[in-house]
């Protein structure tokens, strides 16, 4: 269990990030460069994509999941992913440092580039909604909000196992718990993904719709309303798609 908990929690840190890296590109090519898009946007490369994504999680959780093991305490026995000797300090503050450059800089990088290019195109198109780009800026700001605290936090304690003599005590514990606090703000972004790449969804809001139509909650109120909104949506997405055509 120690192997497998820790195992799925680094591969599942790095596949997160990877996999909205993955969607950020998706949605450049589709806005960008829409022809190019139409060849490339298959199941077939899509398949081939989410393998490569996994093939690079497993690789960036290395060598942490070379260390994986228990290990006894004077009173406990611990689950450890770094190993207990000299190295300890420098393999786990290098762990940190990697987190940093392909748990965010990197990410960012792309994923700001990404959707830039996106408000860029937007900004372009007569019958861009609001909408759409309020989203895109959502989506930049929770990813940042979300992913940079925490790396900061790793970042101060990769510097403290890197000069372990030159910080105090006091320090040590604050710089742990601001770790622990972040990590949390860090994986919330998890839950926050639905909302932002699949519930404002126009498609997503029509299929929803009908699902909601064959169930009794079709009675509620406020089901009603959301059903009138993601209909309209649909609608006015199909008719400017007709105009586009048209002046084509």
């Amino acid at each position: 269990m120690c192997t497998l908990v820790l195992g799925v929690y680094y591969i599942g840190f790095y596949s997160g990030i990877f996999f909205i890296v993955l969607m950020s590109i998706d949605r450049y090519l589709a806005i960008v460069h829409a022809v190019f898009a139409l060849r490339i946007r298959t199941r077939a490369y899509g398949i081939f994509a989410s393998i490569f994504v996994w093939i690079l999680a497993v690789i960036a959780s290395f060598p942490e999941l070379l260390y994986l093991k228990e290990e006894q305490t004077s009173d406990k026995v611990i689950c450890s992913a770094y190993p207990k000797d000299t190295r300890h300090n420098e393999i786990r503050s290098g762990a940190f440092f990697k987190m940093n450059v392909l748990g965010l800089l990197i990410p960012l990088i792309i994923v700001g580039f990404c959707y830039l290019m996106v408000l860029r195109k937007l900004q372009t198109l007569r019958n861009s909604k609001k909408l759409a780009i309020r989203l895109v800026i959502a989506v930049m700001g929770v990813f940042f909000c979300c992913w940079t605290p925490y790396n900061i936090a790793a970042f101060l304690k990769a510097l403290e196992l890197r000069y372990p003599d030159s910080t105090e005590c006091e320090l040590s514990k604050n710089t742990q718990l601001l770790l622990q606090i972040t990590e949390a703000m860090a994986y919330s972004h998890s839950c926050l993904n639905p909302f932002l790449y699949v519930f404002v969804g126009e498609k997503f809001r029509k299929h929803f719709a009908r699902l909601l139509h064959q169930t009794p909650c079709i009675h509620v109120q406020c089901v009603k309303n959301y059903m009138t909104q993601a209909t309209g949506s649909v609608y006015s997405q199909t008719t400017s798609v007709e105009e586009r055509s048209a002046g084509v």
